[in-house]
């Protein structure tokens, strides 16, 4: 089992698999492992030692040779003593259960654990490429289908090799040419359970995508947001369509997976059925013949150790049949646990001192392309040459249209990305040598769509800084206007929002994000778009509760909507990835250029004429006031 192949992941990343690494799953409980092992060898030999009892019983107590009759005394103390070697094994089967469940339990734990810590760990561009549901299905699904491999697997092999071995050595002791008989299409049995499992494997790949499948499915239509969808198109019976068919397909996998296994072992059960008839068969030949070699006790003891022969070797060959199926999903496991993260920290990063940070934020030649699906950058960049710097306390805007790399900006001051090329700092620290605590700390961000998980309004709202008061909380939520909204809910901060905070209307998700900001008390605060998505009087009670965020922060703004930008100390207007304009409102206006244009589309109707400050139309696309 120290094979290993080579398999290419969703990102072109080679992920190798060899059973070395599954078993060093278990390195960290090696203590309990060890006294697993102590337990099956004890336990495993006391089947073959009451095999061998047996025959003693028989031919020296039941029938001895020399026709003396039952020896009643030693019929009793072999019975006495194989009771006794049954008690303990079994004993010692009970407490080999729990220790075995429990530590392939905690097994499972940590490599949940481990695979949820290192998707946590993953850059943005790698959950951009995914779907929630496959990542959901790999967390449960994959890692409860190899249950059955770590728990049982180590004690199985352990215990069925030292009964095989064990048997087999006593079995030759009583009868060579017995023992040759029954072995003789266990090769055979071999051979066909690596096809079998090979087989199996590809089915039960095959079932974890139909499970992964049906997961996306569900995840995406079962969800406040999709469920929404479909009833407002009529889709229901669309979606009830897919489900249907994402779980036939799963069905019809699953059935195949389990067929071509139990056929195959109905195949050695029946085998295993018959070769004690074979062995009476020959005995009975051989005393027919006069031949003494074979007592009635060492038929009746090779018999008894055949079936502790079999077993083992049925259990054994459906142990790998089970491993082979298994193998699929830890490769799976092993494709997310080897993705590498785009973002990471360095060895030995910068960390802030927050009291001290000032929050200037520089951007110096950037350039940024995104990966396409295969691993390569896109063929054009986000981002080319991008160069600017934002100081303390100062509003840098960011407009253009849709698709021009505005986001992308945001995007990279918080980190989500590294750029191709370029650097961007933070108090002239480059982003990548700092600390990525530090900069979470540094930096606040509020989205166009604000996520809230679906606990209370207190939490939500102190998720950036756990272990606020109930008083910093509640005054975060009066510098964002949201504090008499909540206390209009019958439990007030300890309202159930629901996914995705469904309970609270858009500008309230909007105000406790806000709120949630507010508290986590930013140096530099990025807006992407906070306000384009809401009705005017919900934008207007943002809009003030953003004026007590800015105030006193470095801030990085992308707007739609000009009205909320007018007042930024700088403005860069961003077309095809490039800064093509900046300066203050008044001075683009002047210029004539982009942003006059933007202005006129939503403030003057569409017409040509350039709208200067003061409220003067010229049609030249100049403002003369600025020229003078």
């Amino acid at each position: 089992m120290t094979d290993a192949v080579v398999k290419t992941d969703r990102d072109n990343q080679q992920t190798e698999f060899s059973w070395g690494r599954v078993v060093g799953l278990f390195t960290p409980h090696r203590r309990r492992v060890l006294g697993v092992v102590g337990l099956v060898l004890v336990g495993s030999i006391g089947g073959v030692v009451n095999a061998l009892l047996l025959r003693v019983m028989f031919d020296d107590g039941l029938f001895p040779a020399d026709g003396s009759g039952v020896q009643l005394g030693t019929v009793v103390t072999m019975g006495v003593i194989m009771l006794a070697v049954t008690a303990v094994t079994t004993s010692l089967g009970v407490v080999q259960t729990v220790v075995t469940n429990r530590l392939g339990q905690d097994v499972l734990r940590d490599l949940r654990d481990r695979l949820y810590a290192h998707l946590q760990g993953l850059s943005l561009s790698f959950f951009a490429s995914s779907r929630t549901g496959d990542l959901q299905s790999r967390i449960s699904s994959d890692v409860g289908g190899v249950q059955t491999a770590v728990t049982n697997t180590l004690s199985n092999m352990l215990s069925n090799t030292v009964v095989f071995i064990g048997a087999l050595v006593a079995m030759v002791v009583l009868s060579l040419p017995l023992t040759l008989l029954s072995m003789l299409l266990v090769p055979l049995f071999v051979v066909a359970a690596r096809w079998v499992g090979k087989r199996r494997a590809a089915f039960v790949r095959q079932t974890q995508e139909a499970t992964s499948a049906m997961t996306v499915v569900t995840q995406e239509t079962l969800s406040v947001s999709g469920i929404t969808l479909s009833k407002l198109f009529g889709r229901q019976d669309h979606e009830i369509q897919r489900f249907t068919e994402a779980n036939e397909r799963l069905a019809e996998v699953a059935v195949k997976q389990q067929v071509i296994g139990q056929s195959f072992f109905t195949v050695i059960q029946a085998f295993l059925g018959a070769s004690p008839i074979l062995v009476y068969l020959v005995a009975g030949v051989v005393l027919n013949g006069g031949d003494s070699s074979i007592t009635a006790g060492t038929v009746v003891a090779f018999t008894t150790l055949q079936t502790r022969l079999f077993f083992p070797v049925a259990r054994l060959l459906e142990t790998g049949v089970e491993l082979q199926s298994s193998r699929s999903l830890f490769e799976r496991i092993f494709q997310y646990l080897d993705a590498e993260a785009d973002v990471t920290e360095a060895l030995d990063p910068v960390a802030l001192n927050q009291s001290l940070v000032r929050g200037e934020v520089r951007f110096d030649d950037v350039s940024f392309a995104y990966e396409s699906a295969g691993g390569d950058e896109v063929e054009h960049p986000a981002l080319e040459h991008v160069s600017f710097s934002a100081s303390p306390g100062q509003l840098v805007a960011f407009v253009g249209p849709s698709g021009s790399g505005k986001s992308t900006v945001l995007s990279l001051v918080a980190r989500l990305y590294d750029p191709t090329s370029g650097r961007v700092s933070l108090d002239d620290v480059d982003l990548r040598d700092l600390e990525l605590a530090s900069l979470a700390q540094s930096l606040g961000f509020v989205t166009q769509e604000s996520y809230l998980f679906a606990g209370t309004i207190f939490d939500n709202i102190a998720y950036g800084r756990p272990g606020a008061t109930e008083a910093e909380v509640e005054k975060a939520s009066r510098a964002a206007a949201i504090h008499d909204r909540i206390m209009e809910f019958e439990d007030g901060y300890h309202t159930v929002v629901g996914e995705r905070g469904f309970r609270l209307s858009g500008g309230e998700r909007q105000r406790v994000a806000i709120a949630r900001v507010l508290l986590h008390d930013p140096k530099v605060l990025v807006l992407d778009e906070a306000t384009s998505a809401l009705d005017t009087a919900s934008e207007r009670r943002i809009q003030s509760a953003l004026d007590e965020l800015v105030s006193g922060r470095t801030t990085l703004a992308v707007a739609h909507r000009l009205s909320t930008i007018q007042a930024a100390d700088t403005i860069h207007v961003v077309e095809a990835g490039q800064i093509v304009e900046s300066g203050n409102h008044e001075e683009l206006l002047a210029v004539g250029g982009s942003y006059a244009a933007l202005y006129r589309e939503q403030f003057g109707g569409g017409s040509i004429e350039a709208i200067c400050a003061d409220g003067t139309v010229f049609s030249d696309g100049r403002c003369e006031y600025f020229a003078a």
